[in-house]
This record gives C-alpha cells, structure tokens and sequence, in this order.
C-alpha cells in the first residue's frame, strides 16, 4: 500500500487527483463548522447525547450534526435515494429496462429524489428542534429548512466531482471524510479514560485496541473474501475464426450488501428511542427508552437479527440467480456438471444463500460486539461495526482505483 502511494505521488496526474480530492474535504469540513441561522447549537449537543441515532448522524456527519452547520444532514439523504431507487428498478420494468439502457437518466432521477428527500427531513428536522429555534415562525423554519437542503445538495455536487476528477467514490470517501475526522475525539476520550483510570486504564484501552485491530482484520478479510463459481464456456466456429473455450468464474463475496442492513436495522430500532427521548417525563416514554438502550441486552438481540434479515433481504434484489444463469446460457457458458437454465439458477441460488448466511452473522457480530465491549469495559466512544465497515470498505475501494489508475497509466507508458 505504501509503495502505491509513493507511486501515486510521483506521476503528475494521480498526484492531481489525490489533491482535488483533499481540497474537496477541505471544503467540507469548513462547511461543517458554518452554523445555521436562527437555532441553538448548545441544545442540539444536549439531544444528541440523548438520542442515540442522533449521534449516529453526528458522526456520519463528522460532527456538523452536533454544530447543526450547513451540512448536519450529511449525504444521507442521497443514500436514502439511491436505495429507493435501487430498489424500484428490481419492482418497476420501466426504470430496470432505464437502468440498463440509460444509466444517467437513473442518476439525473437519483438527484431529483436526494433534493426532495433532503427538504422533507430538512422540515423534519426544523420542527423536531422547534425547542432550539431562536424564532418558530414560518419563515425562521423555511430558512432552517432551505438552508439544510442546499447544504445536502453541495455536498452531493462535491462528491460528484470528487468522482469524476478525484480518486475514488466521491459519496463514499465524504462519508469516510465524516467519520475520520471524529478520529481525535475518539483519541480524547481514551486518554481521558486512562489518566482518571490509572493503570488499570491503560490495560483497558490496550485490550479494546488489540479488539479493534482483529476486528479490522477480520473485516478486510470478509471485504475481500469471495467464493467463485467455476464457468466454462464451448467453442464456437465462426468463419475461420475459433471464440470461446476459455475458463472463467461467477465472484459472489461473502459480504454483498456492504453497511447496508447495519444502517436499516438501526434506523429501525433507535427510532422509538429517539422518540421517546423529547418526553423525559412520561413514564411510557421512559421504559421505551430503557428497553431500546444500546447496551441492553434485548436491543442487540433484536439488532442481530434484523440485520440478518436484511442481509438476506437486500442480496436476493440485488443479485438474480435467474439472470445470471440466462445470461451464461446465451453467451453458450455451462457450469461443469450442471446443465444450463434451471439447475444452474438453483445451484447459484443455494450457494448464494449459504454465503450470504456467513456474511449476515458476520455483519450481526461486529455491529454487535463493539457496543457489548464498551459496555463491559466502561469506555463511551464513538467506536461502532458501521463506521468501522465504512472506513475499511472505502479505504478498500479507493486504494484499488488507485492501483487501477497507475496501471493504466503503465499500459499507457508502455503504448507509447
């Protein structure tokens, strides 16, 4: 990785990208610190500390929730637009046959969702604060209102561009950018923990970093890990040239559906908790509050399982077995000892099933077990399974694209 980015430093246009790239972050991150008119950030933090999925955003955000800047909504309503869209091009006909044929027209109707989603939790969000709002009149809330949705919209734009002249994902690395830059805060805590601690302190910490690093271990493992489905294809005569014959492979990773189950299972369950929390003083609303804590008992049990459910759930509309089968079928492909069409679909669909359980538990267990171990150490940091999926898989992802431009750039050299 090292010698990559040495490598990348030394040729002159990847040395441009990487710093377009870091002056998009420098950008976001002076946006984050930009405040919206019209509210009180002190009790926004007071929320935050309360709710739980408020401080999920937060740190998505990295940290413009809790300063309620002109970016406290993050790219999370993009995210939002591109799982619904994602999901209507597998129900409606239309918008798969779009998908396949014009794939910016998707991207043009994926923007127009982000713009529309970004303004309802904008109004959301205004209304849901109304108690930090230094005036509640229609035009202090359509401000507020406004204001976080072009926030969201230029966040959008920046990543765009960081796609298309940087390096990497440009929605994926502002996420990482978020979530990174909480790092020394993190950092804080922990020393913060060992000098009121002692030494028993510091062999706490030293025991939660060696956990942390097995865990990134395991996750660029399960990142990268993959079964592959041998793929022969018969020779076909075609004039006096001879195509095909060649040995190929169907990659299913174990871990298909990325972050996202992780993100829709706790959006469903610190949903009532978060509700709960703007009535302190109902005793219903307590209760509630207590049986969705994040470090009870029943709330991961009930975590776990909706992610596995979601894994399953977002692997069968994203990978068709059906289609893949056709799709060997017509380019004269076989799968050694099954025979083309249904058996081939089945058999995809069985392993793709088994591989998918393996990647669901595995996603259940490092959602899960950061959260028991904060509890059972006493640490109070923002050290979750969804940031450290994220970090690693766009780290992952972007480091390939880079290896994958110097090669190219090598191709190039060698052309001319």
């Amino acid at each position: 990785m090292l010698s990559t980015l040495r490598n990348a430093v030394k040729a002159e246009d990847t040395r441009k990208k990487i710093l377009f790239t870091l002056m998009m972050f420098l950008v976001f991150r002076i946006g984050a610190h930009i405040p919206v008119p019209n509210i009180d950030s002190n009790i926004i933090n007071q929320l935050a500390d309360q709710a739980k999925l408020l401080g999920f955003f937060d740190m998505v955000s990295g940290g413009a929730f809790r300063n309620f800047s002109i970016f406290a909504m993050s790219i999370t309503p993009y995210i939002n637009a591109s799982i619904i869209i994602q999901l209507l091009t597998v129900i409606v006909p239309r918008l798969e046959q779009l998908a396949k044929e014009d794939r910016k027209k998707i991207v043009e109707y994926t923007r127009y969702l982000t713009v529309v989603l970004a303004f309802i939790q904008a109004i959301g969000v205004s209304f849901g604060f109304r108690s930090a709002l230094v005036s509640d009149s229609f035009g202090s809330i359509a401000l507020i209102a406004l204001t976080l949705t072009a926030g969201t919209a230029c966040l959008m734009w920046i990543g765009e561009l960081i796609t298309e002249k940087g390096i990497g994902n440009g929605i994926s690395l502002i996420i990482f950018a978020g979530i990174v830059s909480r790092l020394p805060h993190g950092l804080f805590t922990l020393y913060n923990f060992v000098v009121e601690r002692g030494a028993m302190g510091f062999l706490i910490v030293l025991l939660f970093a060696v956990i942390a690093l097995a865990a990134i271990v395991a996750v660029v493992a399960i990142q990268e890990g993959q079964r592959r489905i041998p793929v022969q294809y018969a020779k076909r005569v075609v004039g006096r040239k001879v195509y095909g014959g060649q040995s190929t492979h169907i990659p299913i990773k174990v871990n298909s559906a990325g972050v996202i189950p992780i993100i829709f299972a706790m959006s469903i369950l610190m949903f009532p908790g978060t509700v709960a929390s703007f009535f302190p003083n109902n005793g219903f609303a307590q209760v509630v509050t207590g049986f969705f804590d994040y470090r009870g008992v029943p709330y991961n049990i009930l975590y776990a399982l909706l992610i596995v459910f979601f894994t399953y759930f977002y692997s069968a509309i994203s990978f068709n077995p059906v289609d893949v089968a056709d799709n060997i079928k017509k380019n004269g492909g076989f799968i050694p000892g099954l025979r083309p069409g249904r058996p081939t679909s089945d058999y995809i669909a069985k392993v793709m099933g088994r591989i998918t359980l393996f990647g669901a538990i595995f996603l259940a267990a490092i959602a899960v077990l950061p959260a028991l171990l904060m509890g059972l150490l006493g640490l109070d940091i923002s050290f979750g399974g969804t940031a450290l999926l994220i970090v690693v898989g766009v780290a992952l992802d972007t480091m390939k694209q880079l290896e994958a431009s110097l090669l190219m750039r090598s191709y190039e050299g060698f052309m001319k």
